[in-house]
Formats: structure tokens, sequence, C-alpha cells
């Protein structure tokens, strides 16, 4: 049971815990800036006009295909 929850998705991702854990951390942090920069965006729209758009799809190229 302790495997499955803490060591099964990271070992199909080809990491550790700890590579898996600094990893989805550093997703997390790129999506909170993302978000951050949406909503400046909507109140001052000449703001972060593709910030928001570039942290996405820069998040998606790492993360599409991973472990296949």
């Amino acid at each position: 049971m302790i495997r499955r929850i803490f060591l099964d998705h990271p070992a199909d991702v080809d990491e550790s815990y700890f590579e898996h854990m600094a990893f989805a951390g550093t997703f997390s942090f790129k999506l909170f800036l993302a978000a951050g920069a949406a909503a400046v965006h909507a109140l001052i729209p000449c703001m972060f006009e593709k910030t928001a758009s570039k942290l996405i799809a820069e998040m998606y190229a790492k993360t599409h295909n991973r472990g296949a």
C-alpha cells in the first residue's frame, strides 16, 4: 500500500520519489506564476499578454508523453 501511494507513479515516469517531488513542486510554482500573470492581465490587459500561455505551453512540452 505504501509503495502504491508514494512510489508507483514516480517510477512510471522514471523518477525517484524525491525527483518527482521536485518536478511537481516546480510545476506547481510555475502554475502559481501563470495564474498570477493571468490575474494581472485580466485587470490590466496590456500587461503579461502572453506570459501565462507561454508558461503553460512550456509545462505541457515538458510533461507531454512523460514516461511513455
